[in-house]
């Protein structure tokens, strides 16, 4: 029997439009992974199997080896780091651009700021390369009450349709980066398991083209 492949998937809007390129790629899960609360299934290859992750946990899966590949979002990458992994392919899915955003109509002041987010190490990385002074603030979740409620001046935040911006009376400001979904490679599977890897790159890589 051939190794087993492990391929990490991100749980949620991502993993909906993951499924259908797995699909034209040849992989799909042998039962309905939205009806079951399982987190490994099996698939029609007996060699693959399917792991289904919070985003943020897909990296640290394949960069330990624990997955030999994984789908995760461009944002996720960019916070994490790849460290030990391939981006042979961008999905063109779940697009979207990380950006920085603030109360409407209200100059952010000059000097240092506070920045909330969940995007720590890209923020930081981000207001360096702009130069400012940025005292950065881990949220999980509800960025959009940070400004708000004056905890910080800015937030940097996914921005899809900008709708709940909007209802909050925030705007995006400065475009950071464009986002949407890629597979990954853990460096050390690509040497051992190459030939198996590179079919399913492939066959991942002709399925996007086609959509």
């Amino acid at each position: 029997m051939s190794q087993m492949l492990t391929i990490a998937l991100t749980k949620g809007r991502i993993l909906k439009e993951t499924l259908p390129l797995l699909a034209s790629a040849g992989i799909e899960p042998a039962e309905d992974i939205s009806q079951s609360r399982k987190l490994i299934f099996a698939t029609n290859q007996e060699n693959v199997r399917l792991l289904v992750l919070r985003g943020s946990d897909v990296p640290t899966y394949v960069q330990f080896g624990s997955a030999d590949m994984g789908i995760a979002g461009k944002d996720t990458l960019m916070e994490s780091g790849s460290d030990g992994l391939y981006e042979p392919v961008d999905l063109g899915i779940a697009r979207c651009q990380l950006m920085t955003a603030a109360v409407k109509g209200v100059e952010t002041p000059p000097g240092r700021i506070k920045v909330a987010t969940k995007y720590v190490n890209v923020a930081k990385r981000y207001y360096a390369a702009q130069g400012r002074q940025a005292d950065i603030i881990k949220l999980y979740g509800a960025m959009e009450l940070a400004p708000i409620m004056d905890l910080a001046d800015e937030i940097v935040d996914i921005v899809d349709t900008g709708n709940t911006l909007r209802a909050n009376g925030l705007e995006p400001r400065e475009h950071i980066a464009d986002i949407s979904s890629r597979l990954i490679v853990n460096k050390a599977s690509m040497k051992m398991k190459h030939d198996r890897i590179q079919q399913v790159i492939d066959a991942v890589q002709k399925a996007v083209n086609l959509v």
